[in-house]
């Protein structure tokens, strides 16, 4: 799998934008879908083996970049062969065509099998594609893509939405062998359903520089390994507060422990547990007792998972929230946030954050439903709450007030079963109270390396072990 880690996001027009600045900056257009074509021309010269190439070229600027590609596969003595949905609409495009030496197909008149024992490679249309592909149309670039020996795609599939990840109207896509990202990754290549249509992704360098984007992937963290000069509690003090379903929270205990914090406390009782882990019953008096002179940038709280929804609820969040210290809500206790809370979080120090982390069911119960992207909706649900928002799935986004926001890449589906979320809470309240960089970033990433590491089919259970080795290896 090619990894996509540390890397900008750009949209379509934030892509347009990126690619202006290079213009006015004496880089024609032309010049930039010379880049382009040369860099996916390099890409699938390597991948193709020998075996014969199918272009396919759309009207536009994309379409342009594939008539640069063929034109050097051929030069490079590739069987290519090129299909156009229509002429090209753009000056650079039609230059581009212009160099083409070859014949020009016409893709509604493509056999079904014309792909057999070839590289297909998908250059129909590019960043900004807002409507579905005509339905003759979706319906041969289904099955060309299905029966290509190895199917590759220039920039994003099309048929898919650039910015919301969407596949656009009924087009069945096979998913494609590689997805040769322009200068930049988009919102399709991490989104889902698109990520899993683009399949591996690659970033072709074509001189362009998205950097200045407020939107990345999520990166490896960085993490210092304990000193002789730490204790318990510089390295971490995590209270984790019980409720209805103790299970849930000794999960989020036995990870908080498990990535190493240095003190773990569960005010609630759970049987089984190791003995290093501190239990208490839950009392005011108790929590107060637990966090008594304990540093603020060394603690934190986590206060949702097992909580339940009954009448002792609301009292546990607000006593966590009153506590004025650094704070991870999850599970139930995200039922029982308002506009009054937010403005409440919006007041605390900066260094005590509150870390929101729904799955898609609690986003839309506490936010709303949402149209658009997944990360502009992580980005609104921050700077309404003004807390920083991990929107769990398989595409993780992780927002910040401020506007900016990570997604995670690569998950492993086999963490839709109950108690992972849990063992995430406790992955983040454990870097929270410790001294790592960005810590919900590398909550976030241990939680997903530990799935990856163990496959498939484990246990909650099994996950909260497993980030003991993944922090260990760090």
């Amino acid at each position: 799998m090619i990894r996509s880690d540390g890397q900008p996001i750009a949209g379509a027009a934030a892509m347009r934008a990126v690619e202006q600045r290079a213009i006015d900056a004496g880089t024609s257009v032309e010049a930039l879908m010379e880049r382009a074509g040369a860099a996916v021309a390099e890409a699938v010269r390597r991948l193709a083996g020998g075996a014969p190439v199918l272009m396919l070229c759309g009207p536009g600027n994309n379409g342009g970049d594939g008539y640069v590609a063929a034109r050097l596969l051929k030069a490079n003595g590739l069987d290519v062969r090129l299909a156009a949905l229509s002429d090209p609409k753009t000056e650079a495009a039609k230059a581009a065509r212009a160099g083409w030496d070859g014949p020009v197909e016409d893709f509604a008149a493509l056999a079904p099998d014309a792909s057999h024992g070839a590289v297909l490679v998908d250059a129909l249309f590019g960043t900004g594609l807002t409507r579905p592909l005509a339905a003759e149309t979706a319906a041969l670039f289904a099955t060309l893509t299905r029966h290509a020996h190895l199917a590759i795609t220039v920039d994003v599939p099309s048929g898919v939405d650039t910015d919301t990840g969407a596949i656009l109207g009924d087009t069945a896509i096979a998913p494609f062998a590689l997805t040769m990202a322009l200068g930049a990754l988009k919102p399709a290549h991490v989104l889902q359903p698109s990520a899993r249509v683009c399949g591996p992704v690659r970033v072709l360098d074509i001189g362009l520089d998205a950097s200045a984007s407020h939107d990345w992937t999520l990166a490896r963290p960085k993490l210092a390994r304990p000193t002789p000069a730490m204790h318990k509690y510089s390295r971490g003090l995590v209270v984790v507060i019980g409720g209805a379903m103790p299970g849930a929270a000794a999960l989020a205990a036995s990870a908080a422990m498990h990535v190493g914090a240095g003190y773990t406390a569960l005010l609630g009782i759970a049987p089984d547990m190791p003995h290093a882990l501190v239990q208490r019953a839950w009392s005011p008096e108790a929590l107060a007792a637990t966090l008594d002179g304990k540093k603020h940038e060394s603690t934190a709280i986590i206060v949702g998972p097992g909580l339940g929804k009954g009448a002792d609820a609301a009292e546990k969040l607000e006593h966590a929230l009153a506590s004025g210290y650094r704070l991870v809500i999850d599970g139930d206790a995200l039922h029982q946030l308002d506009d009054a809370m937010f403005d409440r979080i919006k007041a605390r120090d900066a260094d005590a954050p509150v870390i929101l982390t729904p799955h898609a069911g609690e986003f839309h119960a506490i936010f709303g439903a949402y149209t658009g992207s997944k990360i502009d909706a992580a980005r609104a649900a921050a700077a309404r709450s003004g807390a920083i928002v991990v929107f769990k799935g398989p595409d993780t986004v992780i927002a910040y007030p401020d506007g900016r926001t990570r997604t995670a890449t690569h998950a492993n589906p086999w963490l839709s079963t109950a108690g992972t979320g849990d063992v995430l809470a406790g992955a983040i309240g454990a870097m929270l109270a410790s001294p790592a960089p960005h810590p919900v970033e590398a909550g976030v990433w241990l939680h997903a390396e530990a799935a990856r590491r163990l496959g498939a089919a484990f246990l909650g259970d099994d996950l909260a072990v497993e980030l003991s080795k993944v922090r260990g290896a760090l």
